[in-house]
């Protein structure tokens, strides 16, 4: 038997098989849960849809845009229909403009700050709101940051402003949602090769930074990660909540190095 046996679980934000969203998601899978996946337009649903159909035919795959809410709601009346509850929410989406991701954040436009906001940080608060409800057993949500939410990341800029968001959102929604039993926690992963990542300038150096720099000497895979995931959505952790795991190597308990 799988630890996560009887579960159900809607993942938000895999791209393609080096996201970590979909580490997660086949760590999930392998203990037995029964998932749903979300994809974000038509330029990526086919790659989503490859990886998606090596679970079977029948597993649920929603268009949804978390910046609209007639999408997040329709994305859990999908799973109400399908799945009646959902016992395990995985938020791995981030997005700014490429131009903010470059110079100076000082040099930061309104538009450009509202859209990371918005999509990187507020999709939690809607995508919790809209779940809660069929979190009926209670359950785990859980929701990836990085590092550039607490030190200063050159070029991570925005995106750095948004996982800060991000990490207080899940504080919040914690203190909300645990009455119903839903634990909402973050993990903040050391720099990984996904699509994302390439988007920020200086991606290469930050990934041998880390290798020299870190505690243990190497990067984090993919495969340590969607550990982890298992582990917040399992028994295991079912007394923490509102809570950052760092999984980096050890990267973020280093000073002056």
């Amino acid at each position: 038997m799988g630890v996560l046996d009887g579960k159900y679980g809607l993942v938000f934000g895999v791209a393609n098989k080096r996201s970590i969203a979909w580490a997660i998601a086949q760590a999930w899978a392998k203990e037995g849960a029964k998932l749903a996946f979300t994809y974000q337009g038509e330029r990526l649903k086919e790659n989503v849809e490859e990886l998606v159909e090596t679970f079977g035919a029948d597993v649920p795959l929603i268009k949804c845009d978390v910046t609209a809410d007639e999408d997040v709601k329709n994305v859990f009346n999908e799973i109400k229909k399908r799945f009646g509850t959902v016992d395990l929410i995985l938020h791995s989406v981030a997005y700014a403009p490429r131009e903010a991701l470059e110079g100076r954040f000082v040099d930061t436009s309104r538009e450009a700050f509202k859209i990371a906001l918005d999509v990187s940080a507020y999709s939690l608060i809607a995508i919790a709101k809209a779940a809660s409800p069929l979190m009926v057993r209670g359950g785990s949500i859980i929701a990836m940051s990085y590092y550039g939410a607490e030190k200063v990341i050159p070029h991570y800029n925005v995106m750095g402003v948004a996982k800060a968001a991000l990490e207080a959102n899940a504080r919040y929604l914690a203190y909300d949602l645990g009455q119903q039993k839903i634990r909402v926690n973050c993990i903040s992963a050391g720099p990984v090769n996904t699509l994302a990542a390439r988007g920020i300038s200086g991606f290469t150096q930050m990934l041998k930074h880390y290798e020299e720099h870190s505690p243990l000497k190497r990067n984090v895979t993919p495969e340590e990660l969607g550990a982890t995931g298992l582990f917040l959505a399992s028994d295991g952790s079912a007394a923490i909540t509102g809570q950052v795991i760092y999984v980096d190597c050890g990267y973020q308990i280093m000073g002056m190095y």
